[in-house]
């Protein structure tokens, strides 16, 4: 009669639960992610907002239309992106100036280009409307309606583009233990049987 090895199955137990455990969390996860991007469906039927003068992180901003006031670009920073086109290129963010001294700042997706070098057009300034987006820092960033002279256009930020797979990784996990169980199930049943004189465990 083939006895389970103590140890071994208890080690193999604890591996199947544990991913299971992290099944489970990222079905969690997978209700909470879908909450959260119907609340940025949501944001665009809401009136616009005034762009945070205090950059701190609000969820209820994100996919939101804004407006703000730069009152001067202090730098540009170009970062791979797209245009409405779904070209891939080069996204201009400016650094603005809003308020006295330096001021709190904002950033601003001022348009696309197939270069990154920075725009050559003249100083830009003044109101600008658009969508709030952010970056992978979180960090706020207001993407224009109207690009600035010789950039077209960043692509719209939409819910659509920001990813959902956790159920698809609870669909992994669940999968490891079962191909977990199997193969264990496999071995001990490839396993020569205990003799008489076998210690209970080994």
């Amino acid at each position: 009669m083939r006895r389970l090895p103590f140890w071994p199955t208890l080690f193999v137990l604890a591996m199947v639960a544990l991913m299971v455990g992290l099944g489970i969390w990222q079905l969690r996860r997978a209700e909470w992610k879908e909450a959260l991007l119907a609340r940025y469906a949501a944001a665009d039927s809401l009136p616009p907002t005034a762009f945070p003068a205090v950059p701190v992180p609000d969820e209820n901003l994100v996919f939101r239309r804004a407006s703000g006031h730069c009152l001067e670009v202090t730098r540009w920073d170009a970062r791979a992106g797209r245009n409405r086109k779904g070209e891939q290129g080069w996204r201009h963010i400016a650094s603005c100036r809003t308020g006295g001294g330096e001021g709190p700042g904002m950033a601003v997706d001022y348009g696309w280009s197939r270069s990154s070098e920075a725009p050559k057009a003249p100083a830009l300034g003044g109101p600008v409307s658009g969508v709030i987006d952010f970056d992978r820092d979180r960090v706020f960033i207001l993407v224009a309606d109207t690009a600035a002279p010789g950039l077209e256009p960043s692509e719209k930020p939409s819910p659509l583009n920001v990813p959902n797979n956790h159920r698809a990784y609870a669909v992994q996990w669940f999968l490891f233990a079962l191909v977990a169980l199997v193969i264990y199930a496999i071995a001990v049943w490839r396993r020569p049987p205990a003799g008489p004189g076998a210690k209970p465990g080994a």
